[in-house]
């Protein structure tokens, strides 16, 4: 199903006289996982956009449609769902990477409509401020006095550096990064960095992206549930075992040494399905992780329930409350973003 189509059938299922029709379409036994990981105004930002999931209005009127129409739940509530195996509109709501709107804006709104959700850390970015690898990309180009990238080396087929393809061009650049081994893909940010004249980006600029452990603790005593998502977000089936257990074991020792709690939780690092592997689920149960969230679409259902690799939605600015309304009402059918 085209964006296009999806969008009319999910219009058509959320207006009036026809969604209570679709309320009545049987319920479901899984769990539906939305993924955000900004919430804001992202106008004139030199960061990646597509991280934004939404303005606050958008999120607001979202959180709104969930409180009323599906039984949002935190990760600690799945096994007596499981045990239960009755049907419903099960939704657990999950933030990656510990962007610092998710403390001002999102936290917020959360409280106002009585929601839990769940906030992934990559804890490196809480202990020594700097901008990722993907906002690093967006940054240079979008500083760039250049004409074009060369292709070669670790970049791909030439790309464009004018001003109304910087967005396709961070977009390619990124796709570039995750298929690279960990090494190539320095390589890939150090080549942009030259072509573009940009420079690296330097950690000064990343002075307020970023929350703080103090941030944490109040999400954590306002009824938020803190995950791991590693320290300095490598996809982890791009480096060795060894390096995967040093980001596993490394994420959870400080989010026990600030927040006091075990890391019982975990959202892979891009969470494509070529993102982790048996290796990395073996290091994760080995750490007491009891959940684990994958990235790439579908819903979590009780059959053939993967505790370790548990399905995500994506959640971007084009999403409409009405979207989310049929993905709660038809899964199969919409929590394919």
């Amino acid at each position: 199903m085209t964006r296009s189509r999806r969008d009319r059938a999910a219009g058509l299922l959320a207006a009036p006289g026809i969604s209570a029709v679709a309320r009545r379409l049987p319920r479901w036994r899984g769990v539906l996982t939305l993924n955000y990981h900004r919430v804001g105004d992202w106008t004139g930002q030199p960061w990646d956009r597509t991280l934004w999931s939404a303005t606050a209005e958008a999120f607001d009127a979202q959180l709104a449609m969930l409180a009323r129409e599906a039984d949002v739940i935190a990760p600690d509530d799945v096994p007596a769902a499981l045990r239960s195996g009755r049907p419903g509109r099960r939704v657990l709501i999950t933030f990656d990477d510990g962007y610092r709107d998710n403390w001002e804006i999102a936290f917020p709104l959360l409280r106002r409509h009585g929601l839990a959700a769940t906030f992934f850390l990559a804890t490196g970015f809480l202990d020594f401020p700097h901008v990722a690898w993907w906002d690093e990309l967006a940054w240079m180009v979008r500083r760039s006095a250049a004409g074009e990238l060369a292709g070669g080396g670790p970049l791909p087929a030439p790309l464009s550096l004018r001003p109304a393809e910087h967005d396709a061009t961070i977009a390619a650049l990124c796709e570039r990064y995750k298929a690279l081994p960990a090494e190539r893909a320095v390589e890939l940010l150090d080549e942009v960095a030259a072509q573009t004249g940009a420079g690296r980006c330097p950690p000064s600029e990343a002075a307020q992206l970023w929350m703080t452990w103090d941030h944490a603790r109040e999400l954590r005593d306002g009824g938020m549930r803190i995950g791991g998502h590693t320290v300095t977000h490598p996809l982890l089936s791009r480096v060795s075992r060894e390096r995967q257990q040093e980001e596993i074991a490394g994420c959870a020792r400080r989010l026990a040494d600030e927040l006091g709690e075990p890391m019982r939780w975990f959202a892979y690092p891009v969470g494509s399905r070529d993102a982790f592997t048996p290796a990395t689920q073996e290091l994760l149960a080995a750490q007491g992780v009891e959940l684990a969230f994958s990235f790439y679409g579908g819903f979590g259902r009780f059959a053939g329930w993967q505790a370790l690799d548990v399905p995500r939605v994506h959640v971007g600015p084009y999403h409409r409350p009405q979207l989310v309304f049929a993905a709660l009402v038809a899964p199969r059918l919409f929590a394919r973003w």
